[in-house]
């Protein structure tokens, strides 16, 4: 930007809960027939995540959720809802419920219904296509300009971008067509460009005068005298050219209304407009269509969809920017008492104590104080109760951080310990129902009860003997716990169990248990048998947490079928091995860590590979096969199962980047290099890139021999696309993505020092309520001050200093949404026209500025 120096990307995440559907219809008019039900999450017309199917039911329930870095920009976030087709495999679209990006933050942490709404091909269209359109006079045979009140129309179709693709493929084209002001219509036609979403056309086409086309009166093209008609509209059409099949797929249209000299001169002689749907006049037949997030049908008898979104989109600066919030948040530590301290004044005044914790762990896991942190807190909170059941048992800041430091500091041990046991469940599918309410035949319960025991005793053992894999971070912040709560409840024996279980087991093997796609620990669909045997297993391991400190199982039992399930884990053994698990993974601030023999599976799923040559004469063809990344290696098979056809080590990888869509006209493409060869790799979606390639260079970005330079094109015909080099060893010819040279490489603490700063602005009311009250105290005694407040002076300060480095920051985000929407064209690639995401570029600069005027008045 012109007025700044420095860079400022922008970071968004989106976490979404698909909860659930109801008053959907059945599959055919007065039919009884329930559909199988299912939903898919998609970015525009790209599928993303896919829920579990719901068998024959209209009022379906989910409750999955997923969260994910959003890897590029969208228009349109969509949920559809399917009706699965088990003979015909070909599924029915029953609707979809469309959000555009810019209203996602009105549904922002709240449940909300959707109305569903229909779906037809005509509707669901995506990306932008940029147009050059010129009105030139009309000349005689001698060249003088003849007066005409029709000047000669050249449009000049030069690019598409992020067309759909449709059946996995795109072969574009466009239709461009005149219309006049008599109804009659004139139509040429682009060349097909095959294999591509973004298409380059860079044709030119003419439309002349109508006095050069009396002859022609009998073709499309012959209309009535120019005195009485005039160009009307310019429509350019882009569709996918389907030989064989009935019809070309329509994938979208830009319509510019041309009538008369104020049109023309107010049309852009050369802009990128976003594609539309089709009009309505021009369908093929009637329609009650939805465009995603425009005009909605009033049949509303679709049903509806409840969803829970959380989206954010943050600007991020250079780590200079936040060095004063970063200072003052690392200082917490020292603060004495801790509830002066910037990190607890945030968890009271931000509404969502979640959306505290994650940013502030990530902030003090990069800076190696996670520990003594959470410590701090801890000790605070535990020194203000007089009964120890309740330790933790609310949603307060330590606990949530507690649970964020789980996830990021135990995932891969999770990984280890629970994957073996859930991918049999997963396998065998054995059914565990113990509910008399739920089973048909009750015949089938004592069976069903020994599967479930079965399970649920492999769980069991793989945690209490996984002690000595248990991270050194957590280990030393359970001896804190434990310590801590020893220190104030002497006389409790079981206190020193209980304290380290309530996260261990309640908080992070049960949740993971329940839902093992949130923690990856898979990526297949569960059905609803399979999810109801995790439901239980979850149950019995929560309740197994408990045996330290429960007298009976009427205690640990809510169900009375569950009873029979606890009594076979209420044994001395069962509670001893509990006890010395706990003993262990809390014995040391400083447990000496095993390295594992086996290695840890990290990602799989099946993607689309490039035979990588090694055959000499060998087809270097396109091949799906299943991958998988372990802590050792990258290995690919046909199958999932199946033995490796090839295994790549860690230590062998010399840089993982993206591959351009020219490479091969394929899109989500990204290169393993090797010593000697390159592996080209495509992924499912973009999303899926993003993960594998971040995944890859995480383990890979230490290796000694990484690359300097790699070769963004790959190499075809005897060339290198990017650098036509002819020499297939020839050094690359671009430099390599950098690693991050901290020690936590998945952190990003710019971008988490920028979510707090949304949140403490987002709260600023908050925060000036909590600092007038703690002024007045300062000078009486009679305004009450809220519990969280030991030290009015020390509150006082904290409190004054965040205020001001957060309108600080605050002027920052202003000055340069202004010098974003001052460089931002109107009619650019990046504010095309025909929606109105221009408008939002200012809109954060258009907020009321009061807070900031009133922050400069009261600072020298």
């Amino acid at each position: 930007m012109a007025d700044e120096n420095y860079k400022v990307r922008v970071e968004e995440r989106l976490k979404i809960k698909i909860g659930e559907a109801k008053n959907l219809q059945c599959r055919s008019h007065g039919s009884t027939n329930q559909p199988d039900v299912y939903c898919t999450l998609s970015l525009d017309q790209e599928e993303i995540f896919r829920t579990s199917t719901m068998e024959k039911t209209l009022n379906p329930f989910f409750g999955e959720e997923f969260q994910f870095d959003v890897p590029r920009k969208f228009r349109y976030l969509s949920v559809y809802a399917y009706d699965r087709d088990r003979h015909l495999k070909q599924d029915k679209v029953l609707g979809k419920v469309a959000i555009k990006r810019e209203e996602l933050n009105t549904y922002h942490n709240k449940d909300h219904w959707f109305a569903i709404r229909p779906v037809d091909a005509d509707s669901e269209v995506q990306g932008k296509a940029n147009i050059e359109i010129k009105f030139e006079p009309v000349l005689d045979r001698n060249g003088r300009e003849v007066f005409s009140c029709n000047k000669r129309l050249r449009v000049r179709v030069m690019e598409c971008s992020e067309l759909t693709l449709k059946n996995g493929s795109c072969d574009p084209y466009a239709l461009i067509t005149v219309t006049y002001s008599n109804g009659k219509r004139s139509t040429k036609r682009t060349k097909v460009r095959k294999k591509t979403v973004n298409p380059q056309f860079e044709e030119m086409f003419e439309f002349d005068n109508y006095d050069e086309r009396e002859k022609d009166r009998d073709t499309t093209y012959t209309v009535c005298p120019e005195s009485e008609v005039e160009i009307c509209e310019l429509s350019v059409s882009i569709w996918h050219d389907s030989p064989g099949m009935a019809d070309d797929v329509f994938l979208g249209e830009v319509r510019i209304p041309i009538r008369g000299q104020q049109q023309q001169n107010a049309a852009a002689s050369n802009a990128w407009y976003f594609l539309q749907p089709r009009s309505t006049k021009n369908r093929p037949s009637k329609s009650c269509s939805t465009p995603p997030g425009t005009r909605l049908s009033s049949d509303n008898s679709l049903g509806s969809l409840r969803l829970k979104i959380q989206y954010t989109a943050d600007h991020v600066f250079p780590s200079e920017a936040y060095e004063p919030l970063c200072a003052l948040l690392l200082q917490s530590v020292d603060v004495s008492p801790i509830t002066s301290s910037t990190v607890y004044i945030l968890g009271e005044i931000v509404s969502s104590k979640m959306e505290a914790a994650q940013p502030l762990v990530r902030v003090f896991m990069h800076h190696g104080k996670i520990v003594p942190i959470i410590r701090a807190l801890a000790n605070s909170e535990i020194s203000k109760l007089t009964d120890p059941t309740t330790i933790f048992r609310g949603n307060t800041l330590v606990s949530k951080m507690m649970d964020e430091t789980m996830r990021l500091a135990g995932l891969r041990y999770l990984h280890t310990t629970l994957r073996p046991t859930l991918d049999l469940v997963f396998q065998e599918r054995k059914p565990c129902e113990i509910d008399p309410a739920r089973v048909k035949d009750q015949n089938t319960i004592e069976t069903n009860l020994n599967n479930l025991k079965e399970y649920v005793q492999k769980i069991f053992t793989a945690i209490t003997q996984s002690a000595v894999h248990c991270p050194a971070v957590m280990c030393q912040i359970f001896h804190d716990l434990k310590e801590s709560a020893m220190t104030y409840f002497p006389e409790n024996r079981e206190v020193r169990y209980s304290v380290v279980s309530g996260f261990i087991f309640l908080r992070f093997f049960a949740p993971a248990i329940l839902g093992p796609r949130l923690f990856d620990l898979t990526t297949e669909q569960i059905d609803s048998q399979t999810n109801r045997t995790l439901t239980l297993i979850s149950k019995t391991i929560q309740s197994l947490g408990n045996l330290v400190s429960c007298r009976s199982t009427q205690q640990m039992c809510k169900e009375e079928y569950m009873e029979c399930v606890y009594r076979e884990f209420y044994t001395e053994q069962h509670v001893q091995a509990v006890r010395n698990f706990l003993e262990i993974i809390s014995a040391s601030s400083n447990p000496q860590a095993k390295t594992l023999d086996t290695p840890v599976l990290l990602k799989e799923g099946i993607m689309i590979k490039r035979a990588q040559g090694r055959k000499r004469f060998g087809r270097k063809n396109f091949k799906q096969r299943y991958f998988r990344l372990t802590t050792h290696d990258l290995s690919y098979s046909k199958a999932k199962g199946k033995e490796a056809l090839c295994k790549i080590p860690l230590s062998n990888i010399l840089a993982v980047e993206r591959l351009t869509e020219r490479s091969f006209k394929m899109k989500n493409m990204f290169q393993i290099l090797q010593p000697e060869r390159a592996l080209y790799v495509q992924a499912s979606n973009c999303v899926e890139e993003k993960e594998w390639i971040d995944l890859l260079t995480k383990f890979c970005q230490t290796n000694m021999n990484r690359l300097e330079k790699y070769h963004p094109c790959a190499f075809i015909n005897g060339h290198w696309l990017c650098c036509n080099t002819t020499n297939e060893l020839a050094p690359g010819c671009s430099e390599v993505s950098r690693p991050d040279s901290s020690l936590h490489v998945t952190l990003d603490p710019e971008r988490d020092l920028e979510r707090i700063h949304s949140l403490l602005f987002m709260h600023i009311g908050r925060l000036e309520t909590l600092m007038g009250m703690c002024e007045h105290r300062a000078y009486t005694n009679e305004v009450q001050l809220p519990a969280v407040i030991d030290d009015v002076q020390t509150c006082l300060k904290t409190l004054t200093q965040l205020r001001e480095i957060a309108f600080q920051l605050e002027q920052k985000h202003r000055t340069y949404q202004r010098s974003l929407a001052r460089d931002t064209k109107l009619g650019s690639k990046a504010a095309p026209i025909g929606d109105d995401n221009y408008l939002h570029l200012g809109s954060r600069v258009s907020l009321d500025s009061s807070l900031l005027r009133r922050c400069m008045a009261t600072n020298p």
